[in-house]
């Protein structure tokens, strides 16, 4: 086991240069033939965030496991420790090779796609109701895999300091006019997650001022508050089916912390229209 320091901050704290830094970081570890797999220790208040983007451009078929601590070190009963050992397990076991990039936590494995912290303080903090888990690995470092692997091929890593086009997360909920959305777009905003009720809803003003956004150029996906399940553009009167005859995309299972990731990378990569609602419409499906 080799130590790499990337830097140390909290990890509400981070950029998405910063993301970019730790894609990077885990490149040049995999450089060398020797290395089995990595390990990412990260804070988890924006792990799921850090995975995903690593798990769009992870391209290679050796693990990278996110691990964490609820609790600190110096608490009675410290956490972190036990989540490292199994993570190193996992890294290094043959069963988690072509895997993607995973998230090993409480003795659980999750696919980084889907996954998200469920509770705030609770050990096992993570969860991935869509997606599912992808196995297990126990305090003696037995892994238990299931058989299926990755089958979307990675996206560029575009370089730190690349230019990053603004990508606002608005909320949407009872009474809620356009006002925020305006001002995202006033801001600058390449593109927008909606962060919709039920199965992607919002309301008749923000469906216009939708319609006006997208029509200058400006990428809308529609996301869910809700714990599991697809967004589904089932409902007119300002509902679902209303966003996408607006120009919007659902996210499938992407929930919006990391349908913003994926809308960034895009943005970021300058992808077509067209391509970015393919790409959302692949990775908000579960791999067979």
């Amino acid at each position: 086991v080799r130590v790499v320091h990337l830097f140390r901050k909290g990890s509400y704290l981070l950029t998405a240069d910063d993301m970019i830094a730790v894609c990077a970081s885990i490149r040049h570890s995999l450089a060398d033939p020797q290395v089995l797999g990595v390990v990412v220790t990260h804070g988890t208040d924006t792990m799921e965030e850090t995975a995903y983007l690593v798990d769009l451009t992870h391209d290679d078929p050796r693990p990278v496991v996110f691990t964490g601590a609820q609790e600190a070190a110096d608490s009675p009963t410290p956490d972190g420790p036990g989540n490292l050992s199994r993570a190193i397990a996992v890294a290094g076991s043959p069963q988690a090779r072509g895997k993607g990039v995973l998230l090993a936590f409480a003795g659980t494995i999750f696919p980084a796609a889907g996954v998200r912290k469920c509770h705030t303080t609770r050990p096992d903090a993570f969860a991935n109701p869509d997606f599912g888990t992808a196995g297990t690995v126990s305090d003696s470092g037995e892994v238990s895999m299931h058989a299926a692997e990755r089958g979307i091929d990675p996206l560029p890593l575009p370089g730190v300091g690349a230019r990053s086009p603004r990508v606002d997360v608005i909320a949407v909920y009872p009474g809620a006019d356009s006002k925020l959305l305006r001002a995202s777009l006033q801001a600058g905003a390449a593109g927008v997650v909606l962060q919709g009720t039920g199965t992607g809803n919002a309301n008749r003003a923000l469906c216009r001022d939708v319609a006006d956004a997208t029509a200058a150029g400006v990428m809308v996906v529609t996301s869910t508050r809700v714990e599991a399940g697809a967004v589904v553009p089932r409902y007119g009167d300002g509902g679902g089916a209303d966003l996408r005859a607006a120009g919007a995309i659902p996210s499938g299972l992407l929930r919006p912390s990391q349908s913003l990731v994926l809308l960034s990378l895009l943005l970021r990569l300058e992808t077509p229209a067209a391509r970015i609602a393919e790409t959302f419409a692949r990775r908000g499906t579960p791999p067979d």
